[in-house]
């Protein structure tokens, strides 16, 4: 039938009426050719209002909901909705796209916008986070990403006037964004007083950081950086949508229907109300406005564009119209006139005239409209409503005709007779009601056979008959007008309809799917002059099919624009046109229909280019008139390359089994055996299911794969190279066009394309993270920078590559079927070609995607399979061959003829210089012309052309060829049978190399004592293989069944071979002809084994679970060994023939007396002693640890030992071969692996002398030769084995230092919870209690001015009276005494040639001027650094590099960064943001200084690497499982680098974007092991220095270990330094101070000699975290937070800097006159600082934790309170103890002596607070207490008159006492009245403001009251120090933040005279003296 294809003609979209003004803004603008450009639905819209022309640009495959214009005013970028929403960058002229944008966001893009020279495009989505991304529109690449907000974001612009700062606004905010490397930073607008937080609807901005903003309420707010300044208030009534720039100023739009018009400075111009114009209409809002000299665009809510000319302000013309909100349901077409009518929910009724598209009436009515119909003689207008009621109108002046409403649910269908008497109408309550046109519509029948609601009605053609949809898909009948049902099929068959608008019935069965029941095709329509019929459905597609249409599932052409459902669709009277509707988008589009005839002149409409399949496309059901595919074709698509596990799944499988296993793992395991192997020769190739794969190289080699490997063949030296960089199957390999580089492909979760070099045999780059399953082609560009490659998954998805820096340029779905080839033009490297299974597209690129375009046949054939593909000597010729065996030519993308070319399939094409070859199923290769004229000449393959050099015999004549090259004056050809033949041009052939054909293959058999082996396989033959180095193929024989087994006769003159079929046979081994054979089972034969000896038994195994016992020389059958539950998988003789040891498929072991067959039960015990003839087993105790972890996962297939018993080799499941020693007892023995095969390896058997293992692969049916190497050739090569996972349980012992570091866990500040076990109410939240006042009705502050009551007293006795009060402003960092030692490491360098030092503490890096102690800082980091490297390059001087902790890795910032920046000035220079979540632990620079390197403190220890300047990410992989401590590039490298850690060492090279790692092998050295490593160092010739946790340190040459050096410290080795001017390298340990030793150790180039030194700090033990050498100096930073340059001629030690050990640093006391503060810590000194000198003066080590310090008022006593309830009172001249007590248990948290120096206040955490009278001498008696604190004591401050205590409680409440009675003061007016000497409460109506909002877990801790008594300073547990007024009564007061410490201000004090402020840190053990800045007089 003719269904079958789709129909011949053709819709071109002509018109769409309608602009999408609802939930989109901002998106109409005039190109620079003065066109308008918007969109509606899923169009994007070019309108020339000169030419009233319109143009579409349909490149998205949904609704488009933003659009942004290129500043040149031609570009556009359109956003769409989604679930994988991407952004088209088009050309408006030409409406093509210019770059696609995709893969990051979700949900939808809301906003986009363009920077000021049009480079870069920022995007907002519309998932949850509101993501911003920063796109480099052009290459299609994400520069930047980070979330946007936590609501949605309406609007976003760049700063035209400074570069990289981006603004962008939504619900209740807006964001200032900065761009630094890869990270957009926001900084939240401040709306403070001027104006109300409230959401901002748009935004502009200007020059000197001036940004002008749109907000809901109709104001405009200015903002000056992040600041509001000002506002215009009333600038419109409501909510201002649009704002829009140009050179004359600014205009606006709100919902107030108004145009505002401003200058420069936003004054305004004028005002334009659309609402009084006489288009207006009450209700009208802007949603968009555009201004571009004397004219201006408006879009507004209702879907109108209005263009206004300044001048005639007062008469906007309307140039578009379209339905408003609601759905669109109605249509009707005139009977006679070319006009549409539609309706709508927006209840109006609109005609529009298809000629003049316009809209040329318009009437509301008050329902909205479901339906419309126009009665015959075109005078009446019928209108189904909502309601069910029903209008008809006179359609020449739209008035009322009748009113009618019968029903109560909505009418939603109604249709006149074609005779004009009858008004038939359909309601959603299953009712059909029919009305007499003449009569004034009175009801004259009415139809109710249907049970749901009527979808669709048609009348017959003589008015009799009616048909009816309804909801359920039935069909039903009824006689008119009376609404009789019809049944009778009689009836039926004579009808003809007068219209189709049926979705049910015969004629339309083919309009829906094959297979689908499911209801949502809206509407059709038929044309039954043209034949066809236009459909439209849910999915937003219109599709025409032949008319009529029968069977189900017919072929159509399918066009897209419209975005979700089309409601409704109809031919125009004259069929001229189609016009759809759309529900949801509201849009009306107008088709031109272009019939056959007209298709033939118009080869011009080639289908339009699109990113979705195409506009118009073929359908793709299945196409029954496509012949047969060939069997080979379908055999190959029946290919799945599925793997249950794949290798990249391995190590989390590892874990998890390694979780469960713990406990096995006791025992200590065999080392891996001494012996290796090396792959030698691969007889086999992959030509089954590859084509294409098989080239010469430069040098004549020849290069193809099989199985995992690269292979490069020598054919004169008939040796093979080997690259074995892939671990599973590689699909396909193409060849660079200089012919030295490869690309291969492999099979994975996450397939890598490898390009390595074939001469080194080294991979270049690696390409993965975009295809899934597999790469099935790859290819090539012409300049060899690109490669394009096509995956396996669903969607066969193409990427374009920059190969050597390893990034993907473009990315596209190429197609549902499989892709066979991928072709890249050789002249433009933007465009390729694909082809495949009934597909053959034409691709170029755009930006970041790939835009594709079907080959277009035309009448010249049909849709065929393509095989292979060539360009030809233009860059329009392109050639493909069809699986029929035609050739098609190809111009640009039609198709200009085919020629026949071979018998089935053309499998290999090659295009020469001048001409063609080609290669196909029939095995005959052909040589053509270059334009396919003639055919030059054929070579067919066969067995008689063989050359006698041939490597091999040929299985059969005219082998089908897969691939062609040519080269070297011969043609090469690789068949599907495996075999890789030399054509000489004369004739000849000579055959290379050769493998199994298809089939899996497991029998293999080593001769007794020749170099030779048999193979046997599932392609039924037999074949003996050469394995000494003449490498071929001896013998073949076909037999009559596949195979899977084989044994030579110990004679070596017989050959035992058994067949799948349960027969087996014993052939000659010279002639492979059959001695005898038998058949006694019916199941596979699966081992088949001579007893030793004489050979006299033969024992066969079978699926069938026997095993039969042969008499050889008989020929008789003489036992039978039962009793196995499962079938057999090996078994062996011992070495006296008596006994059989079987192996089951249910893992058993059993043993059978031979050669009767008597099962025998043998204790363990005595099977080891046992000699066995052969072993092939893989049970049992001898060989338990060649099972892997893994083991539920996989199987252990195969095993075979050394006939010296040593060494058993074994094949698995995935494809590893590995060597262990034998035996190998105990669980998980260790072991070498190799990978070459790609999944199972069926069998391993050494050859008799073991000097040769050979493998077989079973489906990768490849034969592969290695060769044995034994222990005492090792130096000499390297090997390729990878160890066995060396999870040694010693790691070279044990260090509470490592231990602490590896278990540190990071948070970050916002999570940060109290320091202080605080309970209670936090005071903010507290209820206040009115006070004495307020009691009495006196409101405070209401007193009377001039008040008989004596005056306030002073809250705080100040002590500058006289002199002016002078609040202070501001603080700023000048000194950081601290330097984080404790956890980190190789963190201290020098700069400027030693005059300076850089180093971090908490969150700042220090740059510290050595000669006098000046510091500056860089304090950009919002979080703790935890790492910091120098750039070493001389182009990139000063340039440090810091990583900072982080919360997770979602670009926030949170998240953990890396910020690189300039030491001397400060300046960012870039900042990257990672995803190691946690953390970055480490950075390095490469050698050139432009590459960084990061390890994560992820789980998976991340390690990746950063174009920093770019902010780009090159690289990034999973480091270890455990943590690494250090990462370093080698020192003159780019590309290696090495990283060390928990039992960790691993050589790590960058190829491309991929980073390749090799573990650090330790086998050679006898009794090493792997332990923890925690440094790192470099020698010349690749020699890498680690230390170790016990002291060592490992030299290793490459990545082997080649010698250590014992001891080089006591214990662990933290820091190593690598000096670059002469090579010394510098260690630092943790060790005690001896004579001979120290901590720091200079050593010689190759670590053979050093000299130690020592550092007299006075510890008992030093521990050195970071070395680091300049001139003559060396420079230690210590565990102890100690910083020492030691001289390296002397010895002599400097300490720079000093810093507490550990933290918190609870006590900080500052003198009463002098610039000195001491500070106490938790690690039990107490330290005093002097500022102006910048040193630490003195320290006294108490031998307890230190809590608290005072000094007294006069300054010559200190009192210090102890974590242990002790307390001391030091004098301070001589240091000596004046007195101590210890009345309590438990922590002294304040101590105070009071201002006349009379008593002493002790603070502790037993609640409680004791008085002690001084004048009584040093006895320290107590005088008395305070009682009843509710909790324990925070801070206590003595009043002016020292009579009162005010003491701050651990519950948030304060406490007043009297002193020294301790009697609680509950008068609150008394309280009011009393001035306090100091004041340090956190707690107090006086401090209420210092309490935040966000502080749920965290606390204030401490604060401090200026001496003036008018400032306040605080630190809180997020490690904020806060600057407030004094008091700040009111709650969250205003105040200043200054960042820096680390988690937990612990305490915070005022210098005497207020000069500065002293911070103390809790986590961080760091001071900061801030210098305070004071408002000028």
């Amino acid at each position: 039938m003719a269904a079958r294809s789709a129909p011949s003609c053709h819709l071109r979209l002509e018109w769409v009426y309608g602009y999408r003004g609802h939930q989109c803004r901002n998106n109409l603008y005039y190109t620079a050719a003065k066109e308008i450009v918007y969109f509606v639905a899923g169009v994007g819209v070019v309108y020339s209002p000169r030419e009233h022309r319109q143009k579409f640009y349909r490149g998205h495959s949904d609704d488009i909901i933003s659009l942004a214009l290129h500043p040149e005013r031609v570009l556009v970028a359109t956003g769409q909705v989604g679930k994988e929403p991407y952004i088209c960058v088009w050309d408006s002229y030409t409406v093509q796209t210019v770059s696609v944008l995709k893969d990051v966001h979700t949900h939808g893009i809301a906003c986009l916008a363009f920077d000021l020279d049009g480079q870069r495009l920022v995007s907002v989505g519309l998932d949850s986070k509101n993501a911003v991304c920063v796109w480099d529109w052009k290459r299609g690449k994400m520069l930047s990403m980070a979330p946007g907000h936590t609501d949605r974001i309406f609007d976003i612009s760049w700063d035209l006037y400074q570069p990289n700062k981006l603004v962008s606004c939504g619900v209740k905010h807006i964001k200032f964004w900065s761009l630094c490397g890869n990270a957009l930073t926001p900084k939240r607008g401040v709306f403070g007083k001027t104006g109300d937080l409230q959401t901002i609807l748009c935004l502009a901005c200007a020059r000197d950081e001036l940004t002008y903003s749109g907000a809901l309420n109709g104001d405009i707010y200015v903002w000056k950086g992040i600041n509001l300044i000002r506002t215009i208030q009333g600038a419109h009534t409501a909510g201002i949508f649009s704002m829009n720039a140009c050179e004359e100023g600014f205009a606006t739009g709100g919902r107030d229907g108004c145009i505002r018009l401003w200058d420069l400075t936003f004054k305004p111009i004028t005002v334009i109300d659309l609402r009084e114009t006489e288009q207006g209409y009450k209700g009208l809002s802007v949603r968009s406005v555009c201004w571009r000299g004397d004219h201006i665009l408006v879009g507004t809510q209702d879907s109108e564009i209005f263009e206004i000319v300044v001048h005639e302000r007062n008469k906007p013309f309307l140039i578009m119209q379209g339905h408003c909100e609601g759905e669109l349901w109605a249509l009707a077409v005139h009977p006679t006139k070319p006009l549409a009518v539609t309706g709508s929910d927006d209840r109006s009724v609109r005609i529009w005239s298809l000629v003049d598209h316009a809209l040329i009436a318009r009437c509301n009515m008050d329902e909205p409209i479901r339906c419309a119909a126009v009665n015959a003689d075109g005078v009446h207008l019928a209108l189904g409503m909502k309601d069910g009621s029903l209008t008809v109108l006179r359609v020449r002046d739209m008035t009322e005709v009748v009113h009618i409403k019968d029903r109560k649910e909505a009418i939603h269908e109604l249709k006149y007779s074609p005779d004009g008497t009858y008004l038939a109408v359909g309601c959603n309550d299953s009712s059909v009601d029919i009305y007499g046109v003449a009569q004034r519509y009175k009801k004259v029948g009415e139809c109710v056979g249907s049970l749901s609601f009527i979808t669709h009605l048609d009348w017959s053609s003589d008015s009799k008959y009616l048909q009816t949809n309804d909801g359920s898909g039935k069909r039903l009948l009824y006689k008119m007008p009376g609404g009789k049902e019809v049944t009778s099929k009689e009836e039926v068959k004579g009808m003809h309809w007068a219209s189709w608008t049926c979705v049910a019935g015969l004629e339309v069965n083919g309009i829906w799917p094959k297979y689908s029941d499911i209801n949502d095709i809206n509407s059709v329509d038929g044309n039954y002059v043209g034949q066809v019929l236009v459909t439209a459905d849910d999915y937003g597609v219109v599709k025409l099919f032949r008319y009529p249409c029968l069977r189900k599932g017919a072929k159509f052409r399918k066009y897209i624009g419209h975005s979700a459902h089309v409601t409704n669709v109809r031919w125009s009277h004259d069929y001229q046109w189609v016009i759809s509707i759309g529900g949801a988008d509201h849009s009306v589009f107008q088709w031109k229909f272009i019939p056959e005839r007209k298709l033939k002149d118009a080869l011009h409409i080639a289908p339009q280019e699109s990113l979705t399949e195409s506009n118009s496309d073929e359908s793709d059901s299945d196409l029954s008139d496509v012949p047969e595919l060939d069997s080979e074709i379908e055999q190959e698509t029946q290919l799945t390359y599925h793997r249950q596990v794949y290798k990249e799944d391995l190590p989390q499988l590892k874990e998890q089994c390694k979780e469960k296993q713990k406990s096995a793992t006791s025992k200590r395991r065999e080392r891996a055996p001494g012996n290796s192997i090396r792959l030698h020769f691969i007889h086999g190739y992959r030509g089954y299911d590859c084509r294409s794969n098989l080239f010469y190289t430069q040098i004549g080699e020849i290069v193809y794969h099989v199985a995992a490997v690269g292979v490069i063949y020598n054919r004169q030296q008939n040796t093979q190279r080997f690259y074995l960089g892939h671990d599973d199957d590689i699909l396909c390999l193409a060849i660079h066009p200089l012919k030295d580089y490869v690309a291969t492909g492999q099979v994975g979760r996450d397939p890598s394309i490898h390009v390595w070099d074939t001469e080194t045999i080294k991979p270049l780059s690696i390409l993965k993270g975009y295809h899934q399953y597999g790469i099935c082609a790859v290819d090539f560009s012409a300049d060899g920078k690109r490669l394009a490659s096509v995956g396996i998954d669903d969607s066969h998805t193409i990427v374009l590559w920059d190969w050597k820096k390893g990034e993907k340029l473009s990315v596209a779905r190429g197609s549902k079927d499989k892709i066979f080839v991928v072709k890249m033009n050789p002249y433009v490297p933007d465009k390729l070609i694909t082809a495949g299974i009934k597909h053959m597209k034409f691709w170029r690129r755009a930006g970041g995607g790939l835009i594709g375009r079907k080959g277009y046949v035309g009448t010249l054939g049909k849709n065929d399979t393509m095989m292979c593909a060539v360009y030809g000597w233009t860059e329009e010729m392109a050639f493909s061959g069809t699986s029929t065996g035609d050739v098609c030519i190809w111009r640009d993308v039609f198709l200009v003829k085919t020629v026949k070319a071979h018998d089935g399939p053309v499998f290999s094409m090659h295009a020469l210089e001048k001409g063609f070859v080609t290669g196909g199923k029939d095995g005959v290769v052909a040589l053509w012309d270059d334009s396919f004229e003639r055919c030059l000449k054929t070579y067919a393959i066969k067995r008689a052309d063989l050359a006698p050099g041939s490597k091999g015999l040929l299985l059969e004549d005219n082998p089908s060829i897969r691939a062609i090259s040519l080269g070297h004056g011969h043609i090469l050809v690789g068949t599907k049978n495996g075999e890789i033949l030399e054509v000489d041009k004369s004739g000849p052939v000579t055959l290379l190399v050769q493998g199994h054909m298809e089939g899996e293959v497991w029998g293999l058999a080593t001769h007794p004592y020749l170099p030779i082996c048999a193979t046997v396989s599932d392609d039924k033959t037999l074949r003996i293989w050469d394995l000494s180095p003449s490498h071929c193929m001896l013998a073949v024989r076909k037999l009559k069944k596949g195979g899977r087994c084989c044994c030579f006769s110990p004679d070596g003159k017989a050959l035992a071979v058994g067949l799948n079929d349960g027969s087996f046979l014993m052939a000659n081994a010279d002639t492979l002809e059959d001695l005898v054979s038998f058949h006694h089972r019916k199941d596979v034969i699966s081992d088949i084994q001579f007893s030793p000896g004489s050979g006299k038994y033969l024992a066969v195994a079978s699926h069938d679970s026997f095993v039969d016992i042969y008499n050889v020389t008989s020929s008789k059958r003489v036992g039978v060994c039962k009793g196995a539950t499962s079938y057999i998988t090996h078994i062996d003789w011992d070495s006296r023939g008596k006994l059989l040891q079987v192996n089951t498929g249910a893992k058993e072991q059993l043993f059978f007396e031979a050669p009767r067959g008597k099962k025998q039960t043998i204790p363990s015990v005595e099977v080891e002693k046992i000699s066995w003839a052969t072993w092939t087993s893989v049970l049992g105790l001898c060989c338990e640890g060649i099972w892997p972890i893994i083991g539920e996962v996989t199987d252990v297939t195969a095993s075979c030992l050394t006939s010296d018993k040593m060494v058993l080799a074994t094949g698995d499941d995935l494809g590893f071969v590995k060597l262990f020693r034998y035996p190998a007892k105990g669980k998980f023995g260790k072991f070498k692996k190799y990978v070459a095969h790609s999944t199972h390896v069926t069998n391993v058997r050494w050859t008799y002398d073991d000097s040769m293992l050979v493998t077989l692969g079973g489906a990768d049916m490849s034969l592969m030769v290695w060769t044995s190497e034994v222990e005492r050739h090792r130096e000499k090569k390297n090997c390729d084995s990878e160890e066995s996972d060396t999870d040694s349980e010693e790691d070279g012992g044990y260090d509470s230092d490592v231990t602490r570091e590896n278990e540190i866990s990071y948070t970050i500040r916002a999570l940060s919870t109290n320091i202080r076990p605080m309970f209670g109410v936090k005071p903010h939240l507290q209820q206040k209690e009115p006070s004495v006042d307020e009691r009495q009705g006196v409101v405070r502050g209401s007193r009377p001015p001039v008040s008989r009551a004596p005056p306030q007293p002073e809250k705080l006795q100040s002590n500058n009276v006289g002199k002016k009060k002078r609040p202070i402003e501001d603080l700023v960092l000048e000194l950081a005494f601290g330097y984080r030692g404790r956890d980190c490491r190789n963190n201290v360098h020098y700069l400027n040639d030693g005059d300076d030092i850089i180093y971090h503490t908490a969150s700042v890096g220090i740059l510290h001027n050595v000669a006098t102690g000046t510091q500056s800082f860089y304090q950009e980091h919002n979080d703790d650094i935890l790492c910091l490297t120098v750039n070493q390059h001389p182009k990139f001087i000063n340039i440090v590099a810091t990583g900072q902790v982080g919360d997770s890795a979602d670009m926030s910032a949170t998240a953990p960064s890396v910020h690189i920046w300039d030491a001397v000035n400060k300046q960012t220079l870039s900042i990257l943001r990672c995803s190691h979540s946690k953390g970055v632990c480490s950075v390095s620079f490469s050698a050139t200084g432009k590459l960084l390197l990061s390890v994560g403190l992820d789980p998976e220890h991340t390690v990746t690497i950063w174009r920093w300047q770019e902010g780009a990410k090159i690289a990034s992989r999973g480091g270890h499982n455990q943590r690494i401590f250090v990462a370093e590039f080698r020192p003159d490298s780019d590309t290696q680098f090495v990283s060390v850690g928990i039992k960790h060492v691993k050589f790590w090279t960058l190829a491309g974007r991929a980073l390749l790692s090799k573990k650090g092998l330790l086998s050679t050295l006898e009794d090493a092991r792997m332990q923890t490593m925690l440094a790192v160092a470099f020698g010349a010739n690749n020699l890498t220095f680690t230390g170790t946790i016990s002291g060592d340190v490992c030299v290793w040459k490459d990545h082997i270990l080649c010698r250590v050096v014992a001891r080089a410290h006591n214990g662990p080795v933290f820091a190593m330094y690598t000096t670059l001017r002469d090579g010394l390298i510098v260690t630092g340990g943790k060790e005690r101070p001896s004579k001979e030793g120290g901590a720091v150790k200079l050593w010689d180039q190759e670590l053979r000699r050093c000299r130690a030194f020592r550092l007299e700090t006075g510890q008992v033990t030093d521990c050195v975290r970071s070395v680091c050498r300049g001139k003559g100096k060396i420079l230690v930073g210590t565990r102890n937070s100690e910083i020492i340059e030691v001289g390296e001629k002397n010895a002599a030690c400097n300490i720079l800097v000093n810093g507490h050990v550990d933290g918190p640093i609870w006590g900080l006391a500052t003198h009463p006159s002098r610039d000195f503060f001491l500070s106490a810590a938790e690690d039990g000194t107490v330290r005093l600082w002097d500022i102006a000198d910048k040193k630490m003066l003195n320290k006294v080590n108490l031998g307890h934790a230190a809590r608290t310090v005072c000094y007294s008022p006069e300054g010559d006593m200190v009192a210090i309170g102890m974590k242990n309830g002790e307390f001391i009172i030091l004098l301070v001249s001589s240091l000596k103890i004046w007195g101590k007590k210890r009345d309590r248990r438990c922590a002294i948290h304040d101590i105070r002596f009071s201002p006349d120096s009379r008593y002493l206040a002790v603070g502790s955490s037993e609640n409680s607070v004791d008085f002690y009278d001084l004048t009584l001498g040093p006895t320290l008696n107590r005088i008395s207490y305070c009682k009843d604190i509710p909790s324990f004591v925070i801070q206590m401050d003595f009043s002016a008159d020292s009579r009162h205590l005010q003491v701050s409680s651990g519950c948030y409440k304060r406490h007043v006492y009297e002193v020294p009675s301790g009697k609680h003061l509950v008068d609150h007016a008394a309280i009011d009245r009393i001035t306090w000497a100091t004041w340090t409460s956190i707690l107090g109506d006086e401090v209420m403001g210092i309490w935040s909002r966000h502080a749920e877990k965290a606390d204030v801790t401490c604060a401090c009251v200026s001496h003036s008594g008018i400032s306040l300073v605080t630190g809180d547990d997020f490690g904020m120090v806060k600057l407030y007024d004094f008091p700040c009564p009111e709650k969250f007061a205003k105040h200043k933040r200054f960042l820096g410490h680390s988690p937990h201000v612990t305490n915070i004090r005022f210098t005497s005279g207020d000069r500065h402020v002293v911070s103390a840190g809790g986590d961080d053990c760091s001071v900061f003296v801030w210098k305070c800045v004071h408002t000028p007089h």
